[in-house]
């Protein structure tokens, strides 16, 4: 019970988030800001990559404590509860038993998958922010591309998960995983553009590098994610040496094309995650 209400608590408070914060836009720190024609000096680059690096690590975490992790948590609860006495103590693809809702459990559902989700669609959400509609309905409209373009494909929603004949009914199951799927992407919008003001750009002030000891967590538990960081950091200073790469990137017409891509591959991915909720729900 102690977890449910957890749980609870956690979702309440990114609902909270959505609504005190989801218009805000991601604003990066006015020190990073420079002429896009101009080849930034290599300090500059790295100061600016440690600060994207550092929001994508703390809105990942927090999102998917809040969001997949209590939130997909409270869906597992609540189709253990609607499924019936029949499939009780059965055990799911994920190894977990229908009706039991352990504090261990918990804790590896949200190391495992809710921060682990979490921090795959944080930096998602910043690499395609610019190309996202504005205010709230960006959130919206994040989450409703994960689904579309993942959800069916990766998880929660696989048309062949055994699960959803074990759990039910399965139209409850597709209403909640949706409704989850939007909850985390208006998350992760709502604690991006909060964060982001809050960051200040790294510095020797003793406040300004503290404001930084969230990428301590690449040390443990995160170390996995060393090589990733590393890479990106490679990456954003090669990109930077680019001067019309740099030039092109802040050019109008990418953010149109970006919306052009998002667009279509959103309308590409449409048919096969209509046919899978068909196939959940006995429809095809």
């Amino acid at each position: 019970m102690a977890v449910v209400v957890v749980c609870v608590l956690l979702v309440l408070a990114g609902i909270v988030a959505v609504i005190r914060w989801g218009g805000l836009a991601v604003q990066p720190p006015p020190a990073l800001a420079g002429d896009a024609a101009v080849r930034p000096p290599v300090g500059q680059v790295v100061r600016h990559y440690l600060w994207y690096a550092t929001v994508a690590l703390t809105v990942g975490v927090a999102a998917g404590i809040v969001a997949a992790g209590a939130g997909g948590r409270l869906v597992m609860r609540l189709l253990a509860v609607t499924a019936g006495r029949d499939a009780q103590g059965r055990i799911t693809e994920a190894d977990e038993i229908v009706g039991r809702i352990t504090a261990d459990g918990t804790i590896g559902f949200f190391i495992f998958i809710g921060v682990a989700f979490g921090l795959v669609t944080a930096v998602a959400f910043l690499l395609v922010r610019c190309w996202l509609p504005g205010g709230r309905t960006g959130g919206l409209v994040f989450g409703a591309l994960l689904l579309i373009v993942a959800g069916t494909r990766v998880d929660p929603l696989r048309a062949n998960n055994p699960d959803f004949s074990l759990v039910g009914p399965e139209w409850v199951a597709v209403a909640a995983l949706l409704a989850l799927g939007l909850f985390h992407g208006m998350v992760i919008a709502a604690l991006a553009g909060r964060y982001s003001r809050a960051l200040p750009p790294i510095s020797p002030a003793p406040r300004a590098i503290a404001a930084y000891t969230p990428l301590l967590l690449l040390l443990f538990p995160l170390f996995l994610l060393i090589p990733v960081f590393l890479a990106g950091g490679l990456v954003a200073i090669i990109g930077s040496r680019i001067r019309p790469l740099l030039a092109l990137w802040h050019d109008h017409r990418v953010v149109i094309a970006g919306r052009i891509a998002l667009t279509v591959a959103g309308l590409a991915a449409l048919p096969g995650f209509v046919s899978a909720l068909a196939r959940i729900l006995h429809l095809a």
